[in-house]
C-alpha cells in the first residue's frame, strides 16, 4: 500500500471509530461505507483498541478477500466486542479508548536472519496451526528476534522452538500504522 496523505489516515482512523461507536452503542454492522479509491483498494488489515494503557481487543485478517473498507469495519467491531480474550468494550469506555489501524503488506517467505525487529511482523504456520504478531508488538516488549519467533509460534499453539522445524512456515510482512495520536501531528 503506497503511503497514505493525512486525509487517508484521518478517514481510516474515522471510519473504524464509526464501526466501534456503531457495534458498542448501537448493537448493530455499520453500514454506508464509503465507495472511495482508498476503501476499495484490498489489503490485510488489523484493529488494535486500547483503553488508558491496556489492551481491549485486536482483531484482522491477513488476506484481502473484501475491500479494505468492509474489512476495516468488521475488524474494528470485532475487536470491540467479539476479541475472546477480553470482556466487551462497554459504552463507557468510548470516550478513552484509542484505535491503531494497521495495514499489511502482502506476506512473504522470510528466513530468521532476515527479520528486523520494528519492521516486520510475522506469520509462522505448521500444519492447521497458524500465529500472527504485528511488528510493533516486538518493539513494545523488547523482543529480541528469537524471542520474536518464540512468542509468534506461542501464538500459533506451537512449542517455543517449532520456528526451527523443516515443516514450519515463516512470513513476513510490514505495517503502515495508522493511530490516533497521530490526529494533529504527522510523524
Amino acid at each position: 500500500m503506497p503511503c497514505l496523505s493525512e486525509a487517508d489516515r484521518n478517514a481510516i482512523l474515522e471510519l473504524a471509530r464509526q464501526a466501534v461507536e456503531e457495534a458498542v452503542c448501537r448493537g448493530r454492522v455499520l453500514e454506508g461505507i464509503p465507495k472511495t479509491e482508498l476503501f476499495e483498494r484490498r489489503c490485510g488489515v488489523f484493529v488494535t483498541l486500547h483503553a488508558g494503557k491496556r489492551l481491549r481487543g485486536c482483531i484482522g485478517v491477513i488476506d484481502a478477500r473484501e475491500p479494505l473498507g468492509c474489512s476495516l469495519a468488521r475488524c474494528a467491531a470485532s475487536a470491540a466486542l467479539e476479541d475472546p480474550r477480553f470482556n466487551r468494550v462497554r459504552r463507557e469506555e468510548m470516550q478513552e479508548l484509542e484505535i491503531e489501524v494497521s495495514l499489511l503488506s502482502p506476506l512473504e517467505r522470510i528466513r530468521p536472519e532476515e527479520i528486523e525487529i520494528g519492521k516486520h511482523g510475522l506469520l509462522v504456520e505448521q500444519g492447521y496451526h497458524r500465529g500472527l504478531l504485528l511488528p510493533q508488538v516486538a518493539v513494545e516488549h523488547q523482543l529480541n528476534r528469537e524471542q520474536f519467533l518464540r512468542e509468534t509460534c506461542h501464538k500459533a499453539g506451537l512449542p517455543a522452538e517449532a520456528w526451527k522445524e523443516a515443516e514450519t512456515r515463516i512470513y513476513g510482512f510490514t505495517c503502515e500504522i495508522v493511530a490516533m495520536e497521530e490526529r494533529g501531528k504527522q510523524k
